[in-house]
């Protein structure tokens, strides 16, 4: 799995000369009466993703979809539909008239290009889907790999685990011939389990979640909290290009930047320095609420990592957690710190986390933060704070809403109107 744009050729591929591209559905293919609808789906986000090549031509059928190159770069359309949510693998095809002397023939030179080393075990894997042909599919399977073994006497046959299977689909028009399979991100289709918002950082940690739960189907929404003059424009430009990679795996991604200085300053002066991050994430938690209700999201992500640090203490998070009424979804509470780094490297999102840019909430880290909250008082220190919940409503009044796509451009978002006798029920 790589957020690279193009699946890079290796010694023994074929994906250069592919003329077409196969891609298998994932998981969902279980789903029974749901699945016509996430096969949908998954067509639909194909189709988004192919834009920019237009001599691909699409077909889909029970399970799969084939994508015809027509002289498009087979490697880098590949690397793109590798990323789509439910597919599960990729494979490079080489076509050939369906007529046994074309198919030997094209099977050959597959062959020659792949350049087996002497030793390789090898099988042919025929399926006549075209039940005119004249061969069936065990005698296919003789009458290909014969020619072949005859040509390439280093292979070594081995119907149960070869190292090398040629598989020969057989249909009226064209055959199908592949040996590949390139891993795809697999997962449920993007939006196909709902709508949910997302606390974006600019750490290792929320980006690595917020992919974690579009792989399983939500269609995400970023929220950014921001407290200018004390976080730079860089760190701002740290988000948007996270918000960026994170859109080549939904083609748009939609990211609220919330003005946060007033309200993260109101808490300074208080005398309550070891509760300051409590304080902040139910804020953080109850703006988004409020932003979620106008998106129509049903649920709230974070990147909550379980013992990692003071704030995400169990009591830490059951108090943090109650300024929500919104289903709280943590992908990786049960993460290790190292499991969390891999995946950031593998889905593109490291190199960007770790550039030293502070967020808000790295500003005002006490000395000694508590690990142990009590709620009562938590609540107590809220309703006590002058104008605390005018401020809320502001900074949900003062967000910035921008569309990001993998292709560098930015554009202010439609934004729903605020209902004013709702932001009671948010703060």
């Amino acid at each position: 799995m790589s957020a690279n744009n193009e699946v890079q050729p290796i010694p023994g591929s074929s994906i250069e000369y592919a003329d077409m591209l196969l891609l298998r559905f994932g998981e969902f293919t279980l789903k029974g009466k749901n699945r016509a609808r996430f096969e949908r789906t998954v067509l639909r986000h194909v189709k988004e993703i192919i834009k920019p090549y237009p001599g691909i031509v699409l077909s889909k059928e029970f399970g799969r979809i084939y994508a015809e190159l027509n002289g498009e770069p087979a490697a880098e359309v590949a690397g793109a539909l590798k990323n789509v949510f439910g597919i599960a693998s990729v494979s490079p095809v080489k076509c050939a008239p369906s007529e046994l002397e074309q198919i030997v023939a094209v099977s050959r030179e597959l062959l020659v290009r792949l350049a087996p080393a002497p030793g390789t075990t090898f099988k042919v894997n025929a399926r006549r889907v075209w039940k005119d042909f004249p061969h069936g599919s065990i005698e296919m399977n003789k009458l290909v790999a014969t020619p072949l073994l005859q040509g390439y006497p280093g292979l070594t046959v081995d119907v149960k685990s070869p190292q090398l299977e040629l598989r020969i689909e057989i249909r009226q028009n064209h055959t199908y011939i592949f040996c590949e399979n390139i891993e795809g991100v697999g997962g449920f289709p993007l939006g196909t389990n709902g709508k949910a918002l997302l606390l974006l950082s600019g750490g290792i940690d929320s980006p690595v979640a917020a992919w974690s739960s579009m792989r399983r189907g939500l269609e995400v929404e970023c929220i950014h909290f921001y407290s200018y003059p004390y976080t730079s424009e860089l760190a701002r430009q740290k988000v948007v290009d996270l918000a960026r990679v994170l859109s080549r795996y939904a083609g748009v991604i939609k990211l609220h930047l919330v003005p946060f200085t007033e309200v993260q300053t109101a808490f300074t002066g208080i005398g309550q320095d070891n509760l300051i991050i409590t304080l902040m994430r139910r804020a953080m938690l109850r703006i988004a609420t409020g932003i979620a209700e106008r998106e129509g999201a049903l649920a709230l992500v974070t990147g909550d990592s379980l013992g990692q640090v003071a704030s995400q203490t169990l009591p830490s998070m059951n108090v943090i957690g109650r300024a929500t009424q919104l289903p709280l979804l943590r992908p990786l509470v049960m993460m290790d710190k190292s499991e969390i780094v891999d995946l950031s490297k593998q889905i593109g999102t490291y190199d960007l986390s770790i550039l030293p840019y502070e967020d808000c909430c790295t500003l005002f880290v006490p000395k000694s933060p508590t690990t142990n909250p009590n709620l009562r008082i938590v609540e107590k220190i809220e309703a006590t704070l002058p104008g605390y919940s005018a401020l809320l409503a502001e900074a949900v009044a003062a967000t910035e809403t921008i569309e990001i796509t993998p292709y560098g451009d930015e554009k202010p978002a439609e934004v729903v109107s605020v209902e004013a006798g709702l932001q009671e029920e948010w703060f």
